[in-house]
């Protein structure tokens, strides 16, 4: 079966944007990045050097959940790590953002709030995040990372249904395993992998 779907996928492989494998010679290239062509056979990058960059957490792709406005996934996942109600803890020390304005954040800047808030907290012993006041560690492996799991795929939801374009786009890629552009590591919260997130949804449109 397997070598079926490989077969299958060489044959209409030209039914693809060849761009999306377009090889790359780039000796400023950071360490951290997969690059287009290093694809494997039926593996798709989500390289942030084309379209397919709008499915990275950092891209610019505003949603509302929960009746709130977020500009990204990333500023939605940075913002839990900043003090939240009038009883958080975390009011007792000082930040360098506030959480509303990481909601408004994106790209890079939204990860570096986010790794400023961690020394803040490890500093202090804290090594939990919040939602709604609910507070979880997201690494724990257990029901904090379901937890935020389920977070992170209904902001990826929110986020493709409030796009057409990449609603569109992710469509394009049926057929294709799609990998993040970065190296993650082995062993993972579930919440960090979010092409398989993503190849989820992608199931659920090819449903409706």
């Amino acid at each position: 079966m397997f070598r079926f779907l490989l077969l299958f996928l060489s044959l209409n492989l030209f039914s693809y944007p060849k761009h999306w494998w377009a090889y790359i010679d780039d000796p400023d290239k950071p360490s951290w990045e997969i690059l287009p062509h290093e694809a494997k056979e039926g593996e798709l990058i989500l390289s942030k050097r084309n379209e397919l960059g709008v499915f990275s957490n950092f891209s610019h792709s505003p949603f509302f959940l929960d009746g709130e406005y977020y500009a990204s996934v990333e500023g939605f996942w940075q913002m839990m790590k900043y003090p939240e109600s009038k009883n958080d803890i975390r009011l007792e020390y000082v930040y360098p953002h506030s959480r509303e304005d990481v909601k408004l954040m994106f790209g890079f800047e939204a990860k570096e709030a986010g790794d400023l808030a961690n020394t803040i907290n490890k500093k202090h012993g804290i090594f939990w995040v919040s939602y709604k006041t609910h507070k979880f560690n997201y690494k724990d492996f257990k029901q904090g990372s379901h937890y935020h799991y389920k977070l992170i795929f209904r902001a990826i939801n929110a986020k493709i249904s409030n796009n057409p374009q990449a609603q569109s786009l992710l469509e394009e890629t049926k057929g294709l395993v799609l990998k993040a552009d970065h190296y993650q590591g082995d062993k993972i919260p579930p919440s960090y992998d979010y092409p398989k997130i993503l190849m989820r949804l992608r199931d659920n449109l090819s449903k409706d």
